[in-house]
């Protein structure tokens, strides 16, 4: 039997966000007390949208094509496994990608940070981090991802196609595809922030190229909220070129790649720590946007952790919150294991996972189209 942590724990998840979250899938009495709020941000988003569509604000456009991969439900939704399988196919059909993204959590400065292979989580953020480890793409870090675009471009020449790590609503970089990445919350009760969870109108997915849906792996693929029509004079849906139809829809499994020792690199199944001969005790942790998805994943492996602990997104790791665990393994996330390298705690598992995707020519797709982006570039 699993045993969440009590609601006091440090590490536990806020009941306040739990209260919003589960009001935010539902339009009831607080998401109406909320319309005003929501209006405000629509117009906001409405008016700025508007003003790069007019010019008011200037697009950088890259020499090379430009894929987004972002969402417009506000939070984890899984989008780094979709980047990393992104670069990874796109290097397998040969082209050689770059990555910018936010860098969310470190402090950047005026330029952005620069680099490939083993970066520091607190220099450029544990997604970018976790990017550049999985892919050994060069990652370039910045709030401002038009001016992150410029700089690896300069550091990186090679670079022929950048991935935008999120940005779908960082309107100043041009880009030639959009990923959005949801997961079975789909569009929540379909209203703006903070009546609702969304970034953007839900008619915003109808202009997108591809809606990606995050579906948990102990669960039947539950059914996509239907694309809404564009609403007319909504300029968020303004986008779309004339004879678009329509996303296209794919959903991604996330499939647990068994578990390495964090410190000798051993590799085990997750099975060994579902049996109790193995491991008597095995705990789970996990800092990501959704850490009950991390949980349910391993459950649906055969392991049935005796405690779990939730973690903030983006959780610092300045000091590690592991020690009141009484467990003899602790399984945690790559995005975790990315800022826990330099713990001396032996009980330490990462659990990769690899993205599949219910589309077997998706990238066979966007390969063909950002080939056809590129000569147009020329």
């Amino acid at each position: 039997m699993t045993h969440p942590l009590p609601p006091d724990t440090p590490a536990s998840p806020s009941s306040r966000a739990g209260f919003v979250q589960r009001h935010w899938q539902h339009d009831g009495w607080l998401a109406a007390m909320l319309r005003p709020l929501a209006a405000l941000t629509g117009w906001h988003v409405a008016r700025r949208r508007a003003q790069f569509l007019r010019g008011e604000r200037p697009i950088h456009r890259p020499p090379v094509p430009v894929v987004v991969i972002g969402n417009i439900y506000v939070g984890g939704t899984g989008k780094t496994p979709v980047v990393i399988a992104t670069v990874q196919e796109l290097r397998e059909r040969g082209w050689t990608p770059g990555v910018v993204s936010r860098g969310y959590g470190a402090k950047i400065g005026p330029q952005p940070r620069v680099g490939h292979g083993e970066l520091n989580p607190a220099d450029v953020g544990d997604e970018p981090a976790l990017i550049a480890h999985a892919t050994g793409a060069p990652v370039a870090v910045h709030p401002r991802r038009a001016l992150a675009a410029q700089v690896l471009l300069e550091q990186y020449p090679q670079t022929d196609v950048i991935v935008s790590d999120d940005g779908l609503q960082h309107l100043a970089l041009a880009r030639d595809v959009e990923f959005v990445v949801q997961d079975e919350r789909g569009v929540g009760n379909g209203r703006l922030l903070p009546a609702g969870p969304l970034r953007e109108p839900a008619s915003r997915l109808q202009s997108v190229d591809v809606i990606i849906t995050n579906c948990s792996t102990h669960d039947a693929t539950p059914p996509g909220p239907a694309v809404p029509p564009p609403t007319p004079g909504d300029s968020s849906a303004q986008r779309a070129p004339a004879g678009h139809t329509g996303p296209r829809q794919a959903d991604m499994h996330l499939q647990p790649d068994g578990a390495r020792h964090l410190q000798t690199g051993e590799h085990r199944p997750l099975s060994d720590f579902a049996r109790p001969t193995v491991f008597e005790n095995v705990a789970a942790a996990a800092g990501i946007g959704n850490p009950g998805r991390f949980f349910a994943t391993l459950r649906a492996a055969g392991v049935q952790p005796m405690a779990c602990m939730p973690l903030p997104d983006h959780y610092d790791y300045q000091r590690s919150p592991f020690d009141a665990l009484p467990a003899e393994a602790i399984l945690i996330t790559s995005k975790d294991a990315i800022k826990c390298r330099g713990f001396a705690d032996a009980r330490l598992w990462e659990v990769p996972v690899q993205a599949q995707f219910s589309d077997p020519t998706l990238f066979d797709w966007l390969d063909k189209y950002l080939r056809q982006a590129a000569i147009a570039l020329r």
